[in-house]
């Protein structure tokens, strides 16, 4: 064989290999869209955190296929599939509370609600910046995952989601209290208008003392109805204004 054909040869036989490495991962042969519209229990209040998870792992799938990694994404998507063949999902699940306990102390901040004062009272502390006055303006990223203190430097949580672009230009940062954790979870709806940041753009801060921050009430829903609810937003927003 001239060596031209076998170049050839060769280049066909690793295209060949790259496109079957890539259909060994097919994050859609899941079905799992289809298999939550089809169970009316997936679809239940009880199950509800249990498809977060399962949606959840999808997604850590498909960051395993984009990086290459295909024989670990079809292991992922191989227990995605037994899960939901499996038992009811809302019995899944270990049943060691302690140790139950301990995995979920993983995903809060080693840093827990109020528990570490911040540098504000340090003589070369800077002063904080008002977030309507930044310049440049802050992106989504630098805000999602950020810390939020009190005006007393204690730590009440980090922001878990932002929303911008409301009808009447009211954008909200919602703060989870001592953790990235799912939204609605001892989450508050912060007005973004109200925040001050750091020098350093690393930490917000609310108008208003960490004791004064555990009188405001939580997120009423996960599926942002509030947004709709002008009474609920006016009231909410009120108790962040004229604080300095």
């Amino acid at each position: 064989m001239k060596p031209a054909r076998i170049l050839l040869a060769v280049t066909l036989l690793s295209m060949l290999g790259v496109t079957q490495a890539m259909a060994d991962c097919q994050i859609a042969d899941a079905k799992l869209e289809e298999a939550i519209l089809q169970r009316p229990e997936l679809r239940g209040k009880a199950n509800r955190q249990t498809v977060r998870d399962l949606r959840n792992l999808r997604d850590a799938a498909i960051t395993l296929w984009s990086y290459g990694r295909h024989d670990d994404c079809e292991r992922l998507l191989g227990n995605i599939r037994e899960l939901l063949a499996g038992p009811p999902m809302n019995s899944l699940g270990g049943n060691d509370e302690e140790d139950a306990e301990k995995q979920m102390d993983a995903r809060e901040p080693k840093v827990q609600r109020g528990a570490v004062q911040g540098r504000r009272a340090d003589k070369d502390a800077k002063p904080l910046i008002h977030i309507e006055e930044l310049a440049p303006g802050l992106r989504a990223d630098q805000i999602i995952g950020a810390e939020v203190r009190s005006a007393d430097d204690k730590i009440v949580g980090e922001v878990r989601n932002v929303v911008f672009g409301t009808k009447d230009r009211r954008d909200y940062a919602i703060v989870a209290s001592g953790g990235f954790f799912t939204p609605g979870k001892d989450s508050i709806v912060v007005p973004i208008r109200s925040l001050k940041v750091s020098q350093e753009r690393d930490s917000f801060f609310l108008p208003m003392p960490e004791a004064k921050v555990k009188t405001i009430p939580h997120m009423p829903d996960q599926d942002y109805k509030w947004l709709s609810d002008e009474t609920w937003r006016t009231r909410n927003d009120a108790l962040f204004a004229g604080h300095p």
